[in-house]
């Protein structure tokens, strides 16, 4: 081949004045130079199983546990390997150091989402993305600046917000001290409790457990999250033409869609009570933008949108962090030498007669160090929002094209074998020091990391303090007699959630 480059470069040079030839032969030497350039890139593209016509290699991964299949991937074709979902190019990167390469070193490479035509029938398009899902560029950074700006001013990461969760925290114990020491479902009394706080953040409200329209928008959420799993919705991720059959989205997506619906309702009511003097919520806040940006054309402040990044804050701000308090009641019931020992902190430095506080947490290593194993071991988000890349880069020495959608197994950063010790075991000394104080730990990423790290990172971390604490200051949670030994396995729905179990709270 470089020797044909060679001869053209000489028939370039007899050329001369004849510019019609000229012109061919550098339009021939530019592709094939490019082609050469190209082709070099690609050898060394990531290593993968073998593509089927059509399906690609769909047959490879188990939807119900992709972050399994990933793993046993990466044993067979290494940390960072290629798929093909129909005719979609995928990257999977695993492992520590890929991950942080990824996501931290190379931050805005991978900064970009792929496009989701599955949101289409909900209104999802240009300027109205939402923050989780939307493309890396103005309308995403306008979006996640307000939106932490705004949250912040109305309290989060303050007192305010902290007094907020303490007031809840106070309320589920009421709901569980109710129960009078029966057998019950902790799920549905979590989940009151952390959908709270963001309501009242997002919508300047709180709602009784008991109110209908709440437990309504609780169950949507919870059925969106399983209508997103399974292999149905990835195929017609990739075969978008699918979702224009009738029907097909409707029934599908139903949830999603009638959660679109709940929100505008909420809207409209805060439009009718609406005043721009006064802010009471992020609602309001993006009602104001709405009417500032009727000016400009193009803005990301619509409608629309919206409903899209009030979604994003509910489900982000409500999921993870109520999976998370029902794997570490569940993990409490499961060891309770560990249970014992987060009690006796709390009796030591909190005492009985007052509420905890976040400057308690600097007092607490053990606790501390319980909470950050029940994310780690929990694997709440085993598998990240897909990432694409913005440009043409390279990962661990691979060449990665830009446009290569890219899904980061954060379940292998957080059971990296060489890094963990215990990997496989719920194990807090992992967060501990030989002294028994709190270390960070740099492979610690729930809340993924780089540009796209989660919004809701601050909050969650308030609320899985203050809850936990909480409810260990006022209960022991045991075994109800009698039951079976709770699986410790989860269940994969966008996060992996905890099955159904059963608690006995007993007061302390």
């Amino acid at each position: 081949m470089m020797e044909l480059l060679v001869w053209l470069w000489s028939q370039l040079r007899s050329c001369g004045n004849n510019l019609p030839t000229l012109g061919i032969a550098l339009t021939v030497f530019a592709l094939l130079f490019d082609f050469l350039k190209r082709r070099k890139s690609w050898s060394r593209y990531p290593p993968g199983p073998t593509s089927l016509p059509f399906i690609g290699t769909m047959l490879q991964i188990d939807f119900h546990n992709p972050h399994l299949s990933f793993t046993q991937l990466s044993k067979k074709y290494g940390n960072v390997f290629s798929l093909q979902n129909c005719w979609r190019n995928l990257v999977v990167v695993n492992g520590f150091k890929a991950v942080k390469e990824a996501l931290v070193q190379k931050s805005e490479d991978f900064a970009d989402r792929p496009y989701f035509p599955i949101y289409e029938h909900l209104g999802y398009g240009e300027n109205a993305e939402g923050v989780v899902l939307a493309r890396y560029g103005h309308a995403w950074k306008e979006q996640r600046r307000f939106a932490l700006s705004t949250l912040k001013s109305f309290g989060m990461g303050k007192k305010s917000v902290e007094q907020r969760v303490t007031e809840e925290a106070g309320f589920l114990c009421a709901a569980i001290c109710s129960e009078k020491g029966r057998p019950f479902d902790p799920h549905f009394l979590i989940n009151n409790a952390v959908s709270n706080v963001i309501c009242s953040l997002v919508y300047g409200e709180r709602f009784d457990y008991d109110n209908k329209k709440f437990q309504r928008l609780l169950h949507l959420t919870e059925q969106a999250f399983n209508e997103e799993a399974g292999f149905l919705p990835q195929l017609l991720m990739v075969v978008p033409w699918l979702l224009h059959i009738p029907g097909v989205p409707q029934s599908i997506f139903r949830s999603q869609k009638e959660i679109l619906d709940f929100t505008e309702e909420l809207v409209k009511e805060h439009r009718t009570t609406w005043n721009p003097t006064q802010k009471r919520d992020f609602t309001d806040a993006f009602l104001q933008e709405i009417e500032k940006a009727k000016e400009h054309a193009g803005s990301s402040f619509n409608d629309n949108n919206l409903r899209m990044v009030t979604i994003d804050l509910f489900t982000a701000g409500t999921e993870t962090t109520s999976t998370t308090l029902r794997w570490a009641l569940l993990y409490m019931l499961l060891h309770p030498d560990i249970q014992c020992k987060v009690q006796e902190e709390i009796d030591k430095v909190i005492g009985r007669d007052r509420s905890p506080q976040m400057e308690d947490q600097a007092n607490m290593p053990y606790t501390n160090a319980v909470i950050h194993e029940t994310q780690r071991f929990g694997d709440i988000i085993p598998v990240g929002v897909p990432h694409m890349a913005y440009r043409d880069t390279e990962l661990q020495g691979l060449f990665i094209p830009k446009g290569t959608t890219i899904i980061t197994n954060l379940s292998s950063v957080l059971k990296d074998e060489t890094v963990w010790e215990k990997p496989h075991q719920f194990y807090p000394e992992h967060f501990l020091d030989a002294d028994g104080q709190f270390v960070k730990r740099e492979a610690f990423l729930p809340f993924s990391a780089g540009r796209r790290v989660c919004l809701g990172e601050q909050l969650a971390r308030i609320e899985l303090f203050l809850f936990f604490t909480s409810l260990l200051q006022h209960f022991t949670v045991c075994l109800p007699e009698g039951q079976a030994r709770p699986r410790e396995d989860g269940h994969f729905a966008m996060t992996l959630t905890p099955h159904p179990y059963q608690i006995q709270a007993v007061p302390r």
